[in-house]
């Protein structure tokens, strides 16, 4: 890489990745810098050089003048610079000249007069070879700003999604992962977090919840879910437009995927019917809703102040049951019901009272009318 290809590349970061001159030149120099210790042995320190016009490059060294009699050394109190284990009374190491570091005063004094003892001289000590280093060094220095840039860009672009629905591309997949194609970079898609009996298509396009962003030191790591209760609570989101408008909230979501979930919902205006707004139309808004979910069953429940009432619908289909609060402080309810209702309020393996618990965030034990007067509860059966 000659001076014009290496300005190039510079005008490529600067235009394209947003990165200023001033960074690369100065991560130029340091890079240089050790470069020419490494491939030259240099003990001294070195100063690059670099001219920003042209793109030459220069290597300058600099010795500490030391007297011409290095037992003058201590009173001109450069071992305490040079050497620093004095220790216990134990004294300081002796001093050993190194030309490489070390220049005697009388010598300095011929390149620049009146130099005194202590103060450093410069010199250019460029090797004729250096191109060759410098090339390899520029290359290694952008490849590294064009990463940091683009991983600058990534986390600036999904450092705040986090939480959020995204759409993107299947680009690949491995035995535990599918990687998808967010645009400037890659999601992982665990087949973990995937909905249970769905098939994945290379090449498909696929809406997918961001769960975590971590922009660690080996890049941006997006991790992606559909199997997440978020996921579901997003996609009412797009798909509901009083949602957004804050005319329904969506105060909860419960989600056993690939199964079943609960969705509890309040309307801010009386004139707006929260589940009917959210079923749509000869039912348009939740079949897209249930089409990407493959299938899977949603229950839209309202939502109620009154945590007896709230418990008593999330525990739809079953009907004819009575709520009781049994600890407000503990947030645990009993529900009685009739024999024909307990099956449908538990559910299958217990996910409906599983779910319903989760939705309102209350323990919730069921009975039937015979067990709940062995509690000594007696209700009137309709």
């Amino acid at each position: 890489m000659d001076s014009k290809e290496f300005k190039k590349a510079i005008a490529v970061l600067v235009k394209e990745k947003g990165i200023s001159e001033d960074v690369i030149y100065e991560a130029m120099r340091l890079a240089l810098t050790s470069a020419y210790k490494k491939n030259y042995h240099s003990l001294s320190n070195v100063r690059v050089d670099i001219n920003e016009e042209t793109g030459e490059i220069s290597v300058y060294s600099f010795r500490t003048v030391v007297p011409d009699n290095y037992e003058e050394l201590e009173e001109w109190n450069l071992l305490d610079e040079e050497n620093d284990s004095e220790e216990d009374g134990e004294g300081k190491e002796p001093f050993i000249f190194d030309e490489r570091i070390h220049i005697p005063l009388t010598e300095a004094r011929e390149i620049v007069p009146g130099i005194e003892v202590g103060e450093t001289i410069g010199e250019e000590v460029t090797p004729k070879d250096f191109g060759r280093v410098a090339a390899a060094t520029a290359k290694q220095v952008v490849i590294q700003k064009i990463r940091e840039a683009e991983r600058n860009s990534i986390a600036e672009e999904f450092g705040d999604k986090q939480d959020e629905l995204v759409s993107g591309t299947v680009e690949m997949e491995d035995a535990r992962n599918y990687y998808i194609d967010l645009g400037k970079t890659q999601g992982i898609l665990p087949k973990t977090e995937i909905i249970p009996g769905e098939t994945i298509k290379m090449g498909s396009n696929i809406k997918v919840y961001i769960t975590k962003v971590d922009n660690g030191s080996k890049g941006c790591t997006i991790l992606l879910s559909r199997c997440h209760y978020g996921f579901v609570k997003r996609l009412f989101e797009l798909e509901i437009p009083e949602i957004n408008e804050g005319i329904i909230l969506v105060h909860s979501v419960a989600r056993d995927a690939g199964n079943r979930t609960k969705v509890a919902l309040e309307s801010t205006n009386d004139r707006v019917d929260a589940i009917g707004s959210c079923i749509g139309e000869r039912g348009m808004r939740i079949a897209n809703i249930l089409k990407e979910l493959n299938g899977e069953k949603v229950d839209l429940v309202l939502y109620d102040n009154d945590a007896s009432k709230f418990i008593e619908n999330a525990l739809s289909p079953a009907k004819n049951i009575h709520v009781f609060i049994t600890d407000e402080k503990k947030n645990e309810a009993l529900v009685v019901t009739d024999n024909d209702n307990l099956s449908l309020a538990i559910g299958k393996k217990g996910s409906n009272i599983k779910l319903a618990a989760r939705l309102t965030h209350y323990k919730i034990d069921v009975k039937t009318y015979d067990q709940a007067k062995e509690m000594g509860i007696n209700i009137y059966e309709d």
